[in-house]
């Protein structure tokens, strides 16, 4: 792990609970990142943390935090900066969004979305600028197909909305990143084996929504989570010095392939 890919860094990550966040904190501990890990829910970061310890890896874990408040990411972050000294990346993994038919959406619900895929991503990346702009670091943020392409069977409008912004932002911010060395960029996925995915399959097999999309891609099947780590990984490492406004696709060819 000293000698790992990301041996030496401090990164915060958001969303370790379960998912492509769990995926990706077990990944980061094994290439030597000193993980600043959060999530809503204190039983299931609980259980990252066990499953990084049982690898013979470290994790800082603070939960609960409510990433759509100003006040608990500013102290969830500056918690981190003061123990650990420095701040080399924030990788925003969290997001919970809520889905239904664009004319029948309830603005709750719309602002629910906006709220839990892009204003935590804004306040996050607000918050850790100066302190990755002390470190010339990075920001990884998670995007999705639905911010890329619209799909008929699939009713997730809000959810495209807010991914869209995120991709939108992460590319302003690369912009003004350069006058302070920050480098920033995203990572879509499509639709990856999750708990919800696998659950949704389990109940309505080729009927899912999601499968006219996953009968596209390379395997026909849902990705597996630890696809997207590998190109957070990328991002988040000095492999990717010389990256930044950039987005990759990890979706199987879904994307490309009609």
């Amino acid at each position: 792990m000293a000698n790992g890919r990301l041996a030496s860094k401090v990164v915060l990550l958001t969303g370790i609970g379960g998912g492509m966040g769990r995926v990706t904190a077990q990944l980061f501990a094994q290439e030597g990142a000193t993980v600043v890990g959060t999530d809503l829910n204190p039983e299931s970061a609980a259980e990252t943390r066990r499953l990084i310890e049982a690898e013979g890896g470290t994790i800082d874990s603070t939960a609960p935090v409510d990433l759509g408040s100003r006040a608990d990411v500013a102290r969830w972050i500056g918690d981190a900066a003061a123990r650990h000294g420095r701040i080399d990346v924030l990788y925003n993994n969290a997001s919970q969004p809520r889905f239904a038919p664009f004319a029948e959406q309830s603005d709750e619900d719309y602002l629910f979305t906006i709220q839990n895929e892009l204003h935590l991503v804004w306040i996050a990346s607000q918050i850790a600028w100066p302190h990755l702009a002390e470190t010339r670091g990075a920001i990884v943020n998670i995007g999705s197909g639905a911010g890329l392409q619209g799909v008929r069977t699939l009713p997730q409008a809000a959810h495209a909305a807010a991914k869209g912004a995120v991709l939108a932002l992460t590319r302003q911010l690369a912009a003004e990143g350069v006058a302070v060395g920050i480098r920033v960029n995203s990572v879509s996925p499509g639709v990856m084996g999750t708990p919800p995915v696998l659950a949704m399959y389990a109940e309505l097999g080729s009927r899912a929504p999601v499968a006219p999309v996953v009968e596209r891609t390379i395997d026909g099947k849902p990705g597996d989570p630890i696809a997207v780590a590998y190109a957070g990984l990328y991002l988040a490492s000095d492999e990717a010095i010389w990256v930044t406004g950039t987005n990759l696709v990890v979706d199987g060819g879904a994307s490309a392939i009609m």
